[in-house]
């Protein structure tokens, strides 16, 4: 199998799965691409699934197409089986862990149920209790292990626990956000407008449509410098279910010095909705200004849509630290600081490990 080219090949086919519109199920794309795939490609398109996090949403057209031409997808069902066990079985233990952090101060699930009915492949929380009695609490209620901590884990006091039962890594956020910890401030603005929702047979609190655009934000701009397919499906679907307070989230993330990277995270994923439904979100003119680039600066690489660094993403980086800095966040400036140093490490550990864990 063609590795790069059949990923995008099979990235593709999910974008439009997902993106398109109900004629586009069964348009001739689709139909001609799952034509000429075979059992390594139909493999291809399970793994990056997965990685996406999109089997629950995108599988599901994917089947109805299949059995429109005869197909057979017994494999399909084999997969979205799998995916709902895998998700009942990490919502069974998310459940108590949250019920039990409680004790200890507030508790909200962030990140891993924005992609709802699909599921991370971790479960991150974030709790302003203390660090001692969270960790405590972990290895007593739970027989938690602590995870080896990298440095940005350190700095961003962040902790991974590996709970016996329990394939997923429980990722709790304690206090701070951010690669370096240097977000403190819209810690506030979490807690205060969380609200509970429900998910299959339980209820977890999480954040406002706000807060959920300001983590994606720093996670996908301020990180990691690549979307998902989940991050676009996401988005969209929170920005069309019109529950964003755009004057709300400009003050928000302004105050966080994350502001330009937000907006254009927000055109980013407009511009790749356009590219397969035909029309773009529909964004408002304070959005549109503020953005510093689109989609058009995207590229596929290594099976994600990747953020160029230099200069784009370096921009909105030093943007955040000078909002730091008039803030008077003199500490937060000096953590976030620490991260081109961090990030040149962490290259410099994949090249000769092949892993940046100990490091980002």
């Amino acid at each position: 199998m063609d590795g790069p080219k059949n990923s995008t090949q099979c990235f593709t086919l999910l974008s439009r799965l997902l993106l398109g519109t109900d004629g586009n199920e069964s348009s001739k794309e689709i139909v001609q691409t799952i034509a000429s795939f075979g059992p390594q490609e139909f493999g291809g398109l399970w793994g990056l699934a997965t990685s996406h996090h999109v089997i629950m949403r995108a599988f599901p057209p994917l089947r109805r197409v299949m059995a429109a031409e005869g197909n057979g997808s017994d494999w399909v069902d084999r997969a979205i089986a799998k995916e709902q066990t895998r998700i009942h079985h990490a919502l069974s233990f998310l459940f108590p862990i949250c019920d039990a952090l409680e004790d200890l101060g507030d508790v909200i699930v962030i990140k891993s149920l924005d992609h709802w009915p699909d599921l991370g492949s971790d479960l991150d929380l974030y709790t302003n209790g203390e660090s001692v009695d969270v960790v405590a609490v972990m290895r007593e209620r739970f027989k938690a292990k602590v995870a080896r901590r990298s440095w940005g884990d350190r700095l961003a006091n962040k902790w991974n626990f590996i709970v016996p039962g329990l394939p997923e890594l429980v990722e709790v956020h304690i206090g701070r956000l951010g690669q370096t910890g240097e977000q403190v401030a819209i810690t506030d603005s979490l807690v205060a407008r969380a609200s509970d929702a429900q998910f299959g047979a339980h209820t977890f609190r999480v954040p406002a449509a706000e807060d959920r655009l300001i983590i994606s934000t720093l996670q996908r701009m301020y990180r990691h410098f690549y979307l998902r397919l989940c991050d676009i499906a996401d988005t969209a679907r929170l920005v069309e279910s019109d529950a964003v307070d755009y004057v709300y989230l400009r003050s928000l993330a302004r105050s966080a010095g994350l502001w330009d990277g937000l907006a254009t995270y927000l055109i980013i994923v407009s511009g790749y909705v356009k590219s397969y439904s035909g029309e773009g979100l529909a964004l408002p003119s304070l959005v549109t200004s503020a953005a510093r680039f689109g989609s058009e600066r995207m590229f596929f690489k290594r099976e994600f849509l990747r953020i160029p660094i230099f200069p784009q993403a370096a921009k909105l980086y030093v943007s955040e630290w000078e909002r730091l800095l008039l803030n008077g966040e003199l500490q937060n400036a000096l953590r976030l600081s620490l991260l081109p140093g961090l990030a040149a490490a962490a290259a410099l550990e994949l090249k000769i490990t092949g892993s940046d864990k100990g490091i980002w």
